[in-house]
């Protein structure tokens, strides 16, 4: 096999004329690279099914569970993009009979007899047919997907005692894709694509202990917000964390005085004047299920990135400044977009 492991970044080469119809039916579809992404993170996630088990890596998966993902990829991509059935293969697309194969291994696919032709056995299929590859690295937040027409040609053999050249099957009588099939693939969207990410994955083991070593719903809640500042906290991450269906009552409870609201944070979410604040501050704006904290104190009137909250000017905080209480959620609350960005006329 290669060496090259991974998917290109940034292909720019056309695809043949065989492939050239199912790759524009994918690059063409409305927002369909995002779609196809949430695809692969969702499915994943639904098999941590971290709200019960709190799991939040593919590691943590049995050998059950992970042979299954290919099948819930395939079934989520199915209904996301409503994907005709195929009469001999998974699918018909463009007019075409498709397969679609995932790994998370790169040339992990397995190709079964019924997609070649080879008139060596009796389980040949019609036609050397296309198929739809589908990687992920949840370790790195990474995917791609590529198309490519599988031929006897493009799949690995071996070579006997004797010496001669032989077919390479697995037990299932399936084979993988040599290196001239993976150079035949064409790429989508160029190659590597950025998973959404899988925060509990991505931050520190000190800090993933700190958050989930606590015994209960609102401990694992508070730390994490504390943990993971200024970046978006997806609603995974937070029934993972909070192991309960409205991980959002936790997530408002944190803002408390007996919580966080005693160290001068913002918990941000996507309502009210929320979204405004964190644009202002400069913070990614939090969507529907999704949250930003940060740490604030006291602002002077000449700092540039800053939000007038009712009882006077805050700006982010430092790593070292002090804690105190929070700014009152209640009365910023009431206050116009335009009195939080401009503060008082007087």
């Amino acid at each position: 096999m290669s060496s090259n492991r991974r998917p290109p970044v940034g292909q720019t080469t056309s695809p043949t004329s065989v492939l050239a119809g199912m790759a524009r039916w994918f690059e063409e579809q409305t927002e369909g690279r995002e779609r196809f992404a949430w695809v692969l993170r969702d499915s994943l996630d639904e098999l941590l099914d971290g709200q019960r088990t709190r799991r939040w890596c593919y590691q943590q998966l049995n050998k059950t569970e992970k042979t299954h993902l290919g099948t819930k990829v395939e079934l989520g991509l199915t209904i996301e993009f409503d994907i005709l059935e195929g009469a001999d293969l998974d699918w018909k697309i463009d007019g075409q009979e498709v397969d679609c194969k995932f790994s998370k291994d790169f040339g992990g696919w397995e190709i079964p007899m019924e997609m070649y032709l080879c008139n060596d056995h009796e389980q040949s299929g019609t036609a050397d047919h296309l198929a739809l590859l589908v990687w992920m690295n949840d370790d790195d937040d990474e995917w791609a997907a590529g198309v490519v027409q599988i031929r006897d040609d493009l799949l690995r053999f071996k070579t006997d005692g004797s010496g001669r050249r032989r077919r390479q099957y697995n037990r299932d009588n399936k084979r993988r894709l040599n290196d001239d099939g993976v150079n035949s693939v064409h790429w989508l969207w160029g190659g590597i694509q950025q998973l959404p990410p899988n925060l509990l994955r991505r931050t520190s083991e000190e800090s993933r202990r700190a958050i989930l070593l606590n015994k209960s719903g609102q401990e694992r809640m508070n730390a994490l917000l504390r943990e993971i500042q200024r970046e978006i906290i997806n609603r995974q991450t937070l029934v993972t964390v909070a192991q309960q269906k409205d991980p959002m009552k936790r997530a408002r409870d944190a803002r408390l005085s007996g919580h966080l609201g005693g160290e001068r944070f913002l918990i941000l979410g996507h309502q009210e004047a929320d979204p405004h604040i964190a644009r202002i501050l400069g913070l990614p704006v939090p969507g529907k299920g999704e949250l930003v904290s940060c740490r604030v104190v006291p602002a002077e009137r000449d700092v540039v990135r800053k939000v007038w909250l009712g009882d006077g000017w805050w700006r982010l905080a430092g790593a070292d400044e002090e804690s105190g209480p929070s700014p009152d959620r209640d009365l910023y609350l009431r206050l116009g977009r335009q009195m939080i960005e401009d503060g008082p006329t007087a």
